[in-house]
């Protein structure tokens, strides 16, 4: 089963401005099935529907989108998407007037007996798809004030989509965190006045510091007796600008977020404010950015020590008159220098991963840069390493450095020539080659003998702590091609 899209390209001839429409209703519709304790199907007609003006024997529509409750039952067991609907009448009527549609009795699926209620999606003064509200009435009983109150604001909703005035033109995707209706919730008047709280609604006030209870109050007047008059003009915003608005409430260590919905149908002037106590949310956030700015800084004071133990070992480099002693110190501090730069990076990035081209080009720079006793070669680097996790980032940037090592001091010896690093990454692998244009390899090299210790380091690092492979080769017209493949943990 394909996207939303898919169905929507595939099944009917809806431009892309009305297909976004369908697309930001579905983002937000499951505010309408939560208050209206009812199933949801998005339902557009066959090609031939709409030649007949959806209306006639045989008139066909098509399930392209579904949403359960989470306030009630659900009145459909069985993923409804991909479904034909032929002669569902109380569907075609609302499609061919433009008008809510209620009429017919109550359907039975599955031994569950369904009143479908029809609302017309209006677009720029078109009905575009039909709305089917289905309600499980194996439950039905008398409602309660909590459930009278959410059947109205939901038939406010119903209205608006009818209307073509909801979804909301150019509101922001709903977050992860935003309040549902579940959470809490306030209707509010025209003028503010608070004329419905639900329990949990009262509850995240009390919690804020209220005693008092809301119903019957201005809303204003609650905030400014909780000294928070700042955040109160953004719920009458959403009255002006006819739009949601979201907004934080936070006395001492208790937050509340707000999300206030207009509801203007015809002469209705009402508000929706759905309440969410994030307190314990809000706790967590602060204790992992606090955990986060730990790490970074000790990977900043790893990186401080590295730096000190590498201009030790310059120090101790320039004292020694042994010409392999201070190759060695001088390697050495190369070595140090590249996990330096990987902790470097550690420090300044959010989490443990890092943008690793930042210090591949790093490291090339500074190795060639030790490496080159004469002319400095060119080097170049095609494609994009992305961000990779610190315990894979540190032995690759060691890695890397001895390879490129390798390539400037016995490719070239000296002379001009060029090193090239490209990268190819997907899902589950990294390969990387770091190939020169140099003399190339001596006829009996193999790298499991090699005597060099940069290569017996990159050996041990690739083979043992990153568990791939590498090959050291010909390369297709001249010098050497080192090739490392890399698997990636999800």
């Amino acid at each position: 089963m394909g996207t939303l899209a898919d169905l929507l390209r595939e099944s009917t001839d809806l431009g892309a401005d009305d297909i976004d429409h369908l697309h930001a209703l579905v983002a937000d519709w499951a505010l309408l099935a939560d208050l209206s304790f009812a199933d949801l199907l998005l339902l557009v007609p066959s090609r031939l529907a709409v030649a007949r003006g959806g209306s006639g024997p045989g008139a066909e529509f098509l399930v392209v989108a579904q949403v359960r409750p989470t306030t009630g039952p659900t009145a459909y067991h069985n993923d409804e998407v991909g479904s034909v609907v032929i002669n569902r009448w109380v569907v075609q009527n609302s499609w061919r007037e433009r008008r809510i549609a209620r009429e017919g009795e109550p359907e039975w699926d599955g031994g569950v007996p369904v009143r479908t209620e029809a609302i017309p999606v209006l677009h720029e003064d078109r009905v575009i798809a039909v709305l089917a509200r289905d309600t499980n009435l194996a439950t039905t009983r008398t409602p309660s004030a909590l459930e009278s109150a959410y059947l109205q604001c939901a038939n406010n909703l119903a209205l608006m989509i009818a209307e073509g005035a909801f979804p909301f033109r150019g509101s922001a995707v709903e977050l992860p965190e935003a309040p549902r209706v579940g959470d809490g919730m306030l209707r509010l008047d025209g003028s503010g006045k608070v004329i419905f709280a639900s329990p949990n609604a009262l509850s995240a006030y009390r919690r804020l510091g209220y005693t008092g209870n809301v119903t019957g109050e201005d809303l204003r007047s609650v905030h400014r007796t909780l000294n928070l008059p700042a955040t109160t003009p953004a719920v009458w915003h959403a009255i002006g600008r006819r739009r949601p608005v979201e907004v934080e409430l936070a006395v001492g260590s208790t937050v509340v977020l707000l999300r206030a919905i207009p509801l203007f149908p015809a002469a209705t002037r009402e508000v929706l404010v759905l309440v969410r106590d994030v307190s314990d949310l809000r706790r967590r956030e602060a204790q992992l950015l606090s955990k986060d700015a730990t790490i970074r800084e000790i990977h900043h004071r790893v990186k401080n020590n590295l730096q000190t133990v590498a201009a030790l070992l310059r120090l101790q480099m320039r004292r020694t008159k042994v010409d392999e002693a201070r190759l060695a110190l001088r390697e050495s501090v190369r070595r140090v220098t590249s996990i330096a730069v990987v902790h470097e990076t550690l420090s300044q990035s959010l989490g443990e991963s890092v943008p690793f081209d930042e210090i591949a080009d790093q490291i090339t720079s500074v190795t060639v840069d030790l490496a080159s006793t004469g002319t400095r070669a060119n080097t170049t680097r095609k494609g994009s390493f992305g961000r990779l996790p610190g315990e894979l980032a540190t032995p690759l940037a060691l890695v890397l450095s001895e390879l490129l090592q390798n390539a400037v001091e016995h490719a070239f010896e000296g002379s001009a020539g060029t090193i090239e690093l490209r990268v190819h990454r997907d899902v589950d692998r990294l390969d990387v080659v770091v190939a020169d244009d140099g003399a190339g390899l001596p006829d009996d090299f193999q790298l499991e003998h090699s005597p060099r210790l940069g290569l017996q380091i990159v050996r041990q690092l690739v083979l043992g702590e990153m568990q791939g492979a590498i090959r050291l080769q010909a390369g297709p017209d001249r010098g050497t091609e080192a090739l490392l493949s890399i698997p990636l943990q999800s």
